[in-house]
């Protein structure tokens, strides 16, 4: 049996793009949400959550900063006694998604001057479509948060 070339090309399929870690976890969280029929953006969608989370995991990195040492990680012997101490909720207010509740680090001496949401700010422009843009770009969570500390100038 003779193959004929032209039916070949026809017929094959082309190869499936292989996805990066973080963008099949994206798609598997979107499928997620279709299934439970939650929706993607709203008041309880998941953009509200990567923007959540993407904000919370940047005032840690800032925090873990400026103290010098991560969660619970602080060296014995060391001159400073300034540690994480608890959370508090702030509420704040995004163009695409509204209000996102989020968990604030402080610091046992209340030196700690957050900069990706700063004391007493409220409203936060943009920042839900670029949470939504950079993880769609298959960058993590945590690239993301060093991203956004180095936009708005969190030393380093």
């Amino acid at each position: 049996m003779t193959s004929n070339p032209m039916r070949l090309r026809g017929s094959e399929k082309k190869p499936a793009r292989e996805l990066s870690p973080e963008q099949a976890a994206a798609t598997a969280m979107v499928a997620e949400t279709k299934a439970r029929g939650l929706e993607l953006t709203g008041p309880d969608g998941l953009l509200k959550l990567f923007t959540k989370n993407v904000l919370e995991a940047a005032l840690n990195e800032e925090m873990t900063e400026h103290l010098g040492h991560e969660k619970n990680r602080a060296e014995e012997g060391r001159d400073s006694t300034n540690v994480r101490t608890v959370t508090r909720s702030k509420t704040v207010v995004t163009d695409a998604v509204g209000q996102v509740d989020i968990e604030v680090p402080r610091d046992r001496e209340s030196t700690f001057e957050p900069q990706i949401v700063k004391k007493r700010q409220r409203r936060l422009t943009g920042v839900d479509e670029v949470v939504l843009s950079l993880y769609a770009k298959g960058m993590t969570t945590g690239e993301i948060s060093t991203h956004f500390s180095e936009i708005y100038g969190a030393s380093g």
